[in-house]
């Protein structure tokens, strides 16, 4: 709503240059920061707890129904702390919102000073900022909105952030953890069954961390291999700990 206001008051050569051009970002950061929380955490924790109960010899059954508990405990557990998480930052946004409205109202010089401050940090003299520092003093909620994102460098959180952070991370660890435990539901003997959940867990690591660093701007096949070592070492810590107290 407020581009589409600026846009409007725009001279129409510079209406027509940016109706012609078209910005390419990615904008859904926090599904995929969720997602990967998820996921990562998904394909990991199970893994390792399936591979240390393969190695103090538990049956199949066994590592499964312990399995399918951790994955339902874990989707609650991480999609709790996603929403709490969530919820905080919705909470911090409108205390310090609420201070920026009471601070406009009550001391609006210093806080004229704060934008003339904040401006003259991006090099702009004092004789280019006054006048933006007028016409923000004029328009309240453009001043208050001024000041929430330059000054204290905040973004206004979606009120439906909080649930949909817990329901993605709770449904992503959930996909993730399943992958580790489908061996033992087709295959009765853990040490057979382990290897099998191994390399298809491995394979799984390595696709989720090539598309994270895909669509995170890392490297794809460095952050592959990054992944999947550390479920690896995961899983490897596990066994081997199970096996060393269970020979």
């Amino acid at each position: 709503m407020a581009a589409t206001e600026h846009r409007l008051s725009l001279e129409p050569e510079k209406k027509n240059l940016l109706r012609h051009h078209t910005e390419k970002h990615f904008t859904a950061g926090e599904i995929v920061r969720d997602i990967i929380i998820g996921v990562s955490d998904g394909l990991t924790v199970p893994f390792a707890l399936a591979a240390g109960l393969s190695g103090a010899n538990a049956t199949s059954s066994i590592v499964l129904t312990a399995g399918i508990a951790e994955v339902a405990a874990g989707a609650i557990s991480m999609g709790l702390g996603g929403y709490l998480a969530a919820k905080s930052e919705t909470d911090h946004y409108a205390r310090e919102l609420k201070r920026e409205q009471e601070e406009i109202i009550a001391v609006p010089d210093t806080e004229a000073a704060e934008v003339a401050e904040t401006l003259a940090q991006y090099g702009i003299e004092a004789h280019e900022y006054a006048p933006v520092v007028n016409a923000l003093r004029k328009n309240p909620q453009a001043w208050l909105d001024f000041m929430m994102k330059f000054e204290l460098g905040l973004e206004k959180p979606d009120p439906r952030r909080a649930l949909h952070s817990a329901m993605t991370i709770a449904i992503a660890y959930i996909l993730g953890g399943v992958v580790p435990l489908v061996p033992y539901m087709f295959i009765q003997k853990a040490a057979e069954a382990v290897v099998f959940s191994v390399v298809v867990t491995l394979v799984a690591l390595l696709i989720f961390g090539y598309a994270k660093g895909h669509f995170t701007g890392n490297k794809p096949f460095r952050s592959a291999l990054e992944t999947a070592l550390i479920g690896a070492i995961a899983s490897a810590a596990a066994f081997g700990l199970a096996k060393a107290f269970n020979p």
